[in-house]
């Protein structure tokens, strides 16, 4: 039984690690693209920042994305921002991809 223990115990570990990282990476993505729509919002600096990190927050409201998209989609229609459904998603794939290269880069990225 000990290998078959020490087997579950190494696939726990591997579960946790995965999802700290899937975790680390949706905020990254989060900030990444917060930052991407502030500028096409027309903000700089600590506005920019402070929008971003509006963003990061605004993926808690519930599970999966949907809350995020929605957050950056009426954002940009309060202001007029031309940039259709498919091009925000796009841009939250690209970013969820930018963010991954991050992490695994290391520290510092």
């Amino acid at each position: 039984m000990s290998s078959f223990d020490s087997r579950e115990k190494g696939f726990e570990k591997k579960f946790a690690h995965d999802e700290e990282l899937k975790f680390k990476a949706t905020a990254r993505r989060n900030k990444l693209l917060g930052l991407w729509a502030a500028e096409k919002l027309g903000l700089t600096g600590e506005d920019a920042e402070n929008y971003a990190k509006s963003v990061v927050k605004a993926d808690f409201e519930e599970p999966g994305e949907e809350d995020v998209f929605r957050k950056i989609r009426g954002d940009f229609d309060a202001k007029s921002v031309d940039q259709s459904d498919h091009q925000i998603r796009r841009s939250m794939d690209d970013f969820m991809h930018e963010a991954v290269l991050q992490i695994e880069a290391g520290p510092g990225n």
